[in-house]
């Protein structure tokens, strides 16, 4: 009974000397856990898969690293495009590791791969970018352009154990001082489109009042021509009928228009010299 007690005493001192001076040997690994084991400095293991592992507490070195996607965000950076327009990027990623005994050996941590991401991100993008128009990587290709940059981003990467599985721009935008001419030429631009607006306008506006002078003069035009024509046909009718009055009896005819012109050249306050022999006066010498 006393070995046995003996043993366990040893037994249990030892794991205690263990837990107090070396560590536990057990340890759990989580689903969105992997390890590296490392042996006087030296990586000896790498662990990926959940479950209850043993190692050599003293010894042995655990090294936790993270499996799940993770976030790579950079700093606003000016690059320059293929039409020699400054432009300022505000870019992201998403990457992993996948190689954590390179991983451990290149970059050490997290903060060291974001470091190398940088680096990576940016030579790719200011690369890639430097081969378009500024359009395109606004507006036309830039899909196709961030898939070119997560490719080749993601080749570089490899040799540190990390996979860069996507490359997106945030925002793209032109810097502080290019705003003022930018917004200079778009209302410049709006400016040349309003006054081609205004100039058709007055064109048609021009072509329409030439258009109505002429309908109106033509109309005026027949309009005197008819006139003309009834004011004929109504002298021809009143002289005919003047005629026919005359043949009937000219005397009474002549008495008639004489008192007639009488009647216009005789107004009130109208003062008239002729001699009493007159042809105008001889009604009133009878």
């Amino acid at each position: 009974m006393d070995i046995k007690k003996n043993i366990i005493l040893v037994i249990a001192g030892v794991a205690v000397g263990l837990i107090l001076f070396g560590g536990f040997p057990l340890y759990i690994l989580g689903p969105t856990q992997q390890v590296v084991i490392t042996q006087f400095g030296d990586p000896i293991q790498a662990i990926s898969e959940p479950g209850l592992y043993l190692h050599i507490p003293g010894l042995q070195k655990i090294h936790y690293l993270d499996r799940r996607v993770l976030n790579y965000d950079s700093a606003a950076t000016d690059i320059i495009t293929k039409d020699k327009k400054n432009l300022l990027v505000d870019n992201y990623a998403k990457w992993k590791i996948t190689d954590p005994l390179k991983f451990l050996q290149t970059v050490i941590t997290e903060a060291g791969a974001q470091s190398r991401l940088d680096d990576i991100i940016y030579s790719e993008l200011r690369a890639e970018m430097g081969r378009h128009d500024l359009i395109d990587i606004v507006a036309k290709k830039r899909p196709a352009i961030m898939a070119v940059v997560t490719e080749q981003a993601n080749e570089k990467a490899k040799e540190y154990g990390i996979e860069v599985l996507d490359v997106r721009i945030k925002r793209a935008d032109l810097p502080a001082q290019n705003t003022q001419s930018v917004y200079d030429r778009m209302k410049a631009e709006r400016h040349r489109i309003a006054m081609k607006y205004r100039s058709e306008g007055a064109e048609a506006a021009t072509k329409i009042r030439a258009e109505t002078d002429k309908e109106r003069a033509i109309i005026l035009s027949q309009a005197y021509k008819e006139k003309q024509i009834i004011m004929g046909e109504g002298d021809a009718v009143a002289t005919r009928i003047y005629a026919e009055a005359y043949k009937k009896d000219p005397e009474f005819y002549a008495f008639i228009r004489s008192l007639d012109a009488y009647k216009k050249a005789l107004k009130d306050k109208t003062t008239v010299v002729l001699t009493p022999q007159s042809e105008f006066m001889k009604h009133f010498n009878k």
